[in-house]
């Protein structure tokens, strides 16, 4: 009888280990797709600045291009040029 409460409590704490694990991936993984992201909004910005248009990079302004791609990036220039 101790045995095999034993092993049903081993069943249910590998269970909610697996589930915890899981809750925990997803926002580490959706923070790294941001934050890598960002990285490559701020590279095309600064190919876009190797062309002379100047523009600051801030933060904000990677993470639109990041998230936007080459549409944000075209966003931000054009923004900035009218502001």
């Amino acid at each position: 009888m101790v045995e095999s409460t034993i092993i049903v409590a081993f069943a249910v704490g590998m269970l909610a280990l697996c589930i915890i694990g899981k809750l925990v991936k997803l926002p580490v993984e959706l923070l790294i797709k941001f934050v890598s992201n960002s990285v490559v909004g701020a590279l095309m910005l600064c190919v876009v600045n190797v062309f002379g248009l100047g523009i600051q990079i801030t933060i904000l302004k990677a993470l639109i291009a990041g998230i936007l791609g080459i549409p944000g990036v075209l966003l931000i220039v054009i923004w900035d040029k009218l502001l």
